[in-house]
């Protein structure tokens, strides 16, 4: 193997190069990136950036002595691809066949219906997002009035630091409490908490109907239960979708991203990574595709890995504990393993009223998960319990120990 391209210049995209390198693959990498920009971090777009706190430099993946002798093609797009022949076609023109291709081409936000030329509804993704909704954050007369559509960890995070930024915030969120699709309901209602605690108007269980505007601009938001949301600005956050589409016709298997199997191959020579990829967890039994920042950084080494093993890597199984954070105002928000609505709760360290707690969440019998809030060391105890697998009963007789 002497030729590989990475579709996506994402954190996946150059985690699997970097890892490539460190492998001692000495033959030619690729990267296309359909923004100008060379690969930084997302995390910060909806906290730091967007508060003012740091600057675009600054989430750069690349460091001072990175020399990963990449063959860069930035603000270009891949548009078809064939896996049988790992020959991809570009936007400009030109075709690329390789021996191995890692798709880490992410997810973008899904838009809501009605907003298509409204002014002052914005999408956050990229860093030109962030920046473009801290100017409007941060420009005008008085507090900004914003109305956050989706109450999920991206909406959570822009509505806490909107709030300190010292804007006017509403939150509407369609379910009956924010991440009801994830988290069981006392879990959820301290999300909540949090933001009402911070002078956050939160509307639950409430769609968005329409909009008003004012010369093209956007004025009140209308809502499902017959109220209308002032507002100067709308962020949307209720979800985003693979980013799959010029897929089509690859030979791939697509849906609700790249399937691959237990080890990140798709097809021959093809491994997928990150928001794009899907692939069965035999830890948790359960396919699933992965939206997390450690996610991308874990499935982009391991797809690499795989790349390079070919036929000898039907052993490399990808089975991590899915782990992700969200610093909302002064708490710090974990969530390790794979859990749901309906599953079991025990509060096992500190006290939800007071904003400093571990629980441990179980189903059927076993461990599967752990939140905290402002307990750090200790929700990262209960990820490497989970890696080694615990019963659910094992796991309280531990925690009652105060281990």
């Amino acid at each position: 193997m002497r030729y590989i391209a990475i579709v996506g210049a994402s954190l996946a995209g150059y985690r699997a190069a970097q890892t490539l390198r460190r492998e001692g693959f000495d033959g030619t990498i690729t990267l296309i990136g359909d923004e100008r920009r060379r690969p930084y971090d997302r995390p910060p777009l909806s906290k730091k950036v967007l508060a003012g706190e740091a600057e675009p430099e600054s989430i750069v993946l690349e460091r001072s002595g990175d020399d990963l002798g990449i063959e860069w093609r930035l603000d270009e797009r891949a548009v078809s691809f064939d896996a049988s022949g790992l020959a991809l076609s570009l936007e400009r023109g030109g075709e690329l066949e390789a021996d191995g291709v890692i798709l880490a081409c992410g997810a973008r936000p899904r838009p809501l219906p009605g907003t298509d030329g409204i002014l002052g509804v914005h999408l956050l993704r990229t860093l030109d997002d962030s920046l473009a909704l801290r100017e409007a954050l941060t420009t005008g007369v008085g507090p900004r009035r914003l109305v956050v559509v989706g109450a999920g960890f991206i909406g959570a995070e822009v509505a806490a630091t909107a709030r300190g930024l010292g804007c006017e915030v509403t939150v509407v969120e369609a379910l009956d409490r924010p991440l009801a699709r994830v988290l069981p309901p006392v879990l959820g209602q301290v999300c909540a908490d949090v933001h009402t605690d911070q002078g956050v108007d939160l509307r639950l269980g409430a769609g968005v109907d329409g909009f008003d505007t004012d010369d093209g601009s956007i004025s009140a938001v209308r809502l499902s239960d017959g109220s209308s949301v002032e507002a100067d600005l709308v962020a949307v956050g209720i979800g985003v979708v693979p980013n799959t589409e010029w897929l089509d016709g690859s030979g791939l298997t697509i849906d609700n991203g790249v399937v691959c199997d237990e080890t990140t191959l798709a097809a021959p020579g093809v491994v997928a990574a990150g928001d794009v990829a899907r692939w069965p967890n035999r830890r948790f039994g359960e396919s699933m595709r992965v939206e997390h920042w450690d996610n991308a950084v874990s499935m982009g080494q391991h797809a690499a890995r795989r790349l390079l093993a070919g036929d000898g890597g039907v052993d490399l199984v990808y089975e991590p504990v899915p782990y992700f954070w969200s610093d909302q105002y002064d708490r710090k928000i974990q969530l390790v393993g794979r859990v749901g609505p309906d599953d079991q709760v025990q509060v096992i360290d500190g006290s939800i009223a007071d904003r400093r707690f571990v629980a441990l969440i179980g189903r059927d019998g076993q461990l599967v998960g752990a939140f905290g809030m402002n307990r750090p060391p200790a929700v990262q105890r209960w990820r490497t319990r989970l890696e080694e697998g615990m019963s659910w009963d094992d796991a309280l007789a531990l925690a009652s120990e105060g281990s």
